[in-house]
């Protein structure tokens, strides 16, 4: 599903040259359910940028479905993003005056899909998650958990085969991270390769395995986890 090969990533920030990822070697196989862990200014959230064709990098290799991905024009890195990739948010990033449907239905608007089928999709991914009966909410009708489940129905809308969640309980209490890290395991069983990034110890204990990286290298990416 994934494979990167001496991965090298610098960006400069001021007059500083910050040498984020370096040398990375990473492999996901399609239908794992994945964690990636680091202290701040570790590279984990480089690193998903990457993997989410939302940068570039400088040296090495990236795979995605055996498909080198380098040196993508912004066109083809948004081709590759929509039929392969859904993406969740630790600040959800709905529209405030569009209800869940609607929020759910855009990935739909801009693959041309008429509004009325659009909106009947959009319902039936919001009944995945739990949330059938909110589909003519907006956010702010919606709990903090509520709101996530709408981004993670978005995300599954283009029916992606990699779900990369960036912090995605990093706004929630514990009983709602426990739900929503549940959902994600549900719609990893569904056959979705799932990518968590996160600073919580208790939601990679969620996933099936915990990669680690420390100053730009990946310092583990082979401790298995059980599903608790």
């Amino acid at each position: 599903m994934l494979r990167i090969e001496k991965l090298d990533k610098s960006y400069v920030t001021g007059k500083n040259r910050v040498h984020a990822l370096k040398s990375v070697d990473l492999t996901i196989e399609g239908g794992e359910m994945v964690s990636i862990m680091g202290a701040s200014g570790s590279g984990k959230s480089t690193l998903m940028n990457v993997i989410g064709l939302l940068d570039s990098y400088d040296s090495g290799t990236y795979h995605l479905d055996g498909l080198l991905m380098k040196d993508l024009s912004e066109t083809r890195a948004a081709v590759y993003r929509r039929n392969s990739i859904g993406f969740v948010f630790q600040s959800f990033n709905l529209i405030p005056f569009k209800t869940a449907a609607e929020n759910v239905s855009l990935p739909l608007y801009y693959q041309g899909m008429r509004r009325s089928r659009r909106l009947a999709v959009a319902r039936d991914t919001l009944e995945r998650v739990g949330l059938r009966e909110h589909c003519d909410h907006r956010p702010s009708e919606l709990s903090g958990g509520e709101q996530q489940r709408v981004a993670i129905a978005r995300a599954l809308v283009s029916k992606p085969k990699i779900l990369l969640a960036d912090e995605p309980t990093g706004a929630l209490d514990s009983g709602t991270s426990t739900e929503i890290m549940r959902l994600l395991q549900e719609v990893n069983a569904g056959g979705v390769t799932v990518l968590v990034v996160t600073h919580e110890r208790d939601v990679a204990a969620m996933t099936r395995r915990i990669i680690r990286l420390k100053d730009g290298r990946v310092e583990n990416s082979n401790l298995e986890l059980a599903h608790v």
